[in-house]
């Protein structure tokens, strides 16, 4: 019977030990209902992240973040770096909408959306239970000598894993530089892509030594995200929790006898089976309380459940609840914080929406030339400018023209050709003037409005000065 609480579990992190080397975690292979359901939505995600590369929408990466070459396509909305701004807007999109969701529902992003634990929990994991077995297989199999069986394990269990991390090294330089590119290395071979086939290497190197050694590690103790749950759970955070009060009663929590009566001696529901501390995938038992560790994975609930309902105690003894609602017996309420962080998030998600649909698929860009001042011609007056047009689309434009919108009167010479072509994904530049009669000039500054258009559609408007000789008064 267990009658004080131990706390030396503050002491130290899960997987490491009291002599400060790793302990390695056996997690027992889980099953459940919860685990049922975090498969569908892990296979989901991972066949959403191993084909989202090769996507093309509007001739665009469905996903793509380019940093070498400034360019940015996200669910196929291409951003250069003239739309910088955007992607700003859309990272503290996604900062307040994770910041949200930790307060509201705790590390939940971490245990059923985080990459790195549904390609370990359900790609890797799955692989080592099918090959060394389960929790007590897997701990026999590293204890016996290098043998002809544990030889053969090894090597087909970490040729497997290399194989997997070749691929997701693929898929996420396909991300990086682009699925066409990957494409084409593929077609010509290692040879012709030196450089490319080198990071190629370095990230298998990554994947594999990630997934094959430091595993829950990259969620312990490299992630800075779970050091954030310090900062923004609180007592309303529903989050996987152990209901303390119901599992020690007022005497603690004992082994499961058949003829004792629990409520009466004061010992609570849990039965100290350890079967929530043998399935955790991060080595930590729940019962102790919120901890860094934790990625609410469910996969303690789902066992827990089962004992309970092999011992017939009511299910729920560790579920998602608030520590207010074990503590207080108070249902989850939305408190005045996670208001403050909706309203935060629906104002920024409607500026978002509301300039990517401003967003035009031609930026135009018309300066006028440094050092060069106004040219009088007869009544009119000109000056000379400098323009860049970039074409964000992978379509090509044929019939680029600039018109003056105001002031109506105005008159545009191009240097050179009078209709430009624009090829996808590319830009010109070149010189034009700009001749305006003396009479309407507003001063010796007036707004110029250009509008460029591609064939009949007008694609953007733009403004620029115009210099005009000085009123006297």
């Amino acid at each position: 019977m267990t009658t004080e609480r131990d706390e030396s579990f503050r002491d130290s992190i899960g997987t490491i030990d009291k002599d400060g080397k790793r302990a390695w975690i056996y997690p027992k292979k889980p099953s459940g209902p919860f685990f049922n359901k975090r498969k569908i939505v892990s296979y989901f995600l991972i066949l959403f992240l191993l084909s989202a590369p090769f996507i093309k929408v509007n001739g665009n990466q469905l996903l793509l973040f380019n940093v070498i070459d400034r360019k940015f396509n996200i669910f196929g909305f291409p951003f250069w770096p003239q739309d910088f701004y955007l992607v700003v807007i859309s990272l503290i999109v996604g900062v307040v909408f994770v910041t949200l969701f930790t307060v509201s529902f705790g590390r939940i992003f971490c245990g059923w959306i985080c990459p790195q634990t549904i390609f370990m929990e359900m790609v890797f994991r799955r692989i080592e239970y099918w090959i060394d077995g389960d929790r007590g297989a897997q701990m026999r199999l590293d204890k016996q000598p290098w043998n002809g069986e544990k030889i053969r394990k090894r090597i087909l269990k970490w040729f497997i894993f290399f194989i997997i991390s070749f691929i997701i090294a693929n898929v996420f330089l396909a991300y990086i530089i682009g699925s066409d590119v990957v494409i084409q290395m593929m077609q010509d071979g290692p040879k012709d892509h030196l450089g490319k086939f080198l990071g190629l290497l370095i990230f298998t190197g990554a994947f594999y030594f990630i997934f094959t050694w430091f595993r829950e590690q990259v969620c312990v103790i490299a992630c800075p995200y779970g050091r954030l749950q310090g900062v923004l759970l609180d007592n309303k955070s529903i989050i996987v929790a152990y209901d303390h009060v119901r599992g020690e009663g007022t005497n603690g929590r004992a082994k499961f006898k058949k003829d004792i009566d629990r409520g009466a001696q004061g010992i609570g529901d849990c039965i100290d089976c350890k079967q929530c501390v043998n399935v955790c995938p991060t080595g930590i038992d729940i019962r102790n309380g919120t901890q860094l560790e934790c990625v609410n994975c469910t996969a303690c609930i789902d066992e827990c459940d089962h004992m309970m309902e092999s011992v017939g105690f009511p299910k729920g003894l560790i579920r998602y609840a608030s520590e207010s609602e074990i503590s207080e017996n108070k249902k989850s309420e939305f408190t005045l914080r996670q208001k403050g962080y909706t309203a935060v998030l629906c104002v920024l998600v409607t500026v978002l929406v509301g300039l990517l649909f401003l967003r035009t698929d031609i930026e135009a860009t018309i300066l006028r030339l440094p050092g060069q001042t106004f040219i009088h011609e007869g009544k009119n007056v000109s000056n000379v400018y400098s323009f860049k047009i970039v074409n964000k689309t992978m379509k090509d434009f044929d019939k680029v023209t600039f018109r003056i919108e105001e002031p109506q009167s105005g008159e545009i010479k191009m240097v050179g050709n009078d209709t430009l072509k624009i090829a996808k994904e590319g830009f010109i530049s070149g010189s034009l003037f700009i001749k305006i009669p003396e009479v309407i000039l507003e001063g010796h500054k007036t707004k110029v409005k250009i509008s460029v258009y591609n064939g009949t559609e007008k694609v953007q408007t733009t403004s620029t000065n115009f210099l005009g000789p000085r009123v006297m008064d």
